[in-house]
């Protein structure tokens, strides 16, 4: 039997990504200070972090890090069940579960971990079904994959969509998992249809909130809040450390009973090291500080209103958005990289987002906004994000339709 050759399969992978221009590469940002960064030995003003309140490089959440770090050291040494949950560990829980406004909330390295440890240990059999909107996260969508049951997709936003793939998928247990805002689209879940879908179908209600945390709903406290529902509706969601607060992490917040099986029985709970201690010190900073900073929120809805507005005078091709997530959408993956080529010499940083993270002929810029940027700052973007369409060929900017 003939075998293929994983260095050929790469080869080849690798030159069709360069023939579809789909080429990625990493940015080395060698400094940062709030919203600028050095990249190549050039400041650039970025427009495409997740560091939505500005918390990332506050004094108070910095030192927090370094005096925990100074007493704890490095790292949690362990997992949670052996020797590595800390009393830091255990009060960030305590103190994301009040906040929410749910019973508990667990712990993890990353959204990505979470999501699949939610779905690891709920959904154990082949006839157990997983429906998701379409462009759900990837890491909600792989977690599903690695669970083992079966997938169903929605079309986007479409609540009687979930309905019909819920109802086609009879026997076995059923989750309906949708992120809360859209990380490539930046609109929000119908969360209180879903909710309704899903206890009328007997499903799961699990929400990845790592983008409306912080941002949308009273107090920050996300797109579940924002919709008026609960810990009865939404068993289980999803909060991340790592956007509005700044740090790294996530959380699993919800029913007492289900986080309780979680930390029992989730393998990617029970079989990685515990997140340092010192970053769970400054995940806690950033939360004090993100629930009692309102002018945060406030400023940065201040900004995104001022970028669309300007956005609709100048005839830039926005998507539907209330969030700091802001895409421009540009067409085809040449244009995309050419438009973000063009504001990157103008000084600013925005990256072209560009197929399979979207759709065919989605490609765009994905503008993020930060409590940190200056309304000057907004307004200087617009213009070089204005030069850069109009430098574009007509034809590299196809149809944009889904």
């Amino acid at each position: 039997m003939s075998r293929i050759d994983i260095h050929e399969r790469v080869q080849a992978q690798g030159r069709l990504r360069v023939a579809q221009g789909r080429q990625r590469r990493r940015r080395t940002v060698t400094r940062r200070d709030g919203v600028r960064v050095e990249v190549d030995g050039r400041w650039l003003t970025g427009f495409c972090s997740n560091d939505y309140l500005g918390l990332a490089s506050q004094f108070e959440v910095g030192a927090a890090l370094q005096d925990a770090a100074a007493r704890e050291g490095a790292g949690a040494g362990a997992s949670h069940l052996v020797c590595g949950h800390h009393a830091l560990h255990e009060q960030l829980e305590r103190e994301m579960a009040d906040w929410l406004g749910v019973p508990r909330a667990l712990l993890f390295g990353s959204g990505f971990a979470a999501n699949l440890a939610v779905q690891q240990a709920l959904l154990l059999e082949e006839d157990d079904v997983c429906v998701q909107d379409r462009l759900n996260h990837a890491s909600l969508i792989d977690a599903t994959r690695l669970a083992g049951c079966r997938l169903r997709r929605y079309p986007h936003l479409d609540a009687e969509g979930a309905m019909r793939q819920l109802r086609n998928a009879t026997g076995g247990a059923a989750m309906l998992a949708t992120d809360g805002v859209f990380s490539m689209d930046g609109d929000i879940a119908p969360l209180r249809a879903l909710a309704r879908v899903a206890r009328d179908e007997q499903a799961l209600l699990y929400v990845d909130d790592a983008h409306g945390i912080g941002v949308v709903g009273p107090q920050g406290r996300g797109s579940i809040a924002e919709a008026g529902l609960g810990v009865d509706e939404v068993p289980l969601h999803l909060a991340t450390l790592g956007k509005a607060l700044g740090g790294y992490g996530a959380v699993v917040a919800g029913d007492a009973g289900l986080i309780e099986h979680l930390a029992g029985t989730a393998r990617p709970y029970l079989y990685t090291t515990a997140l340092p201690p010192a970053l769970a010190a400054a995940s806690l900073a950033a939360l004090k500080l993100a629930r009692r900073d309102d002018w945060r929120r406030e400023r940065l809805h201040e900004l995104i209103e001022l970028f669309r507005a300007g956005a609709g005078r100048l005839g830039l091709d926005l998507m539907a958005s209330t969030t700091p997530i802001q895409p421009l959408l540009c067409g085809g993956e040449a244009a995309a990289s050419a438009m973000s080529a063009a504001v990157e010499a103008a000084g600013f940083m925005v990256t072209a987002i560009r197929p399979p993270t979207v759709p065919e002929g989605r490609s765009r810029l994905r503008v993020t906004l930060s409590a940190l940027h200056t309304p000057p700052q907004v307004q200087a973007l617009l213009a070089a994000i204005a030069q850069a369409r109009d430098r574009v060929p007509a034809a590299d900017r196809h149809d944009t339709d889904r």
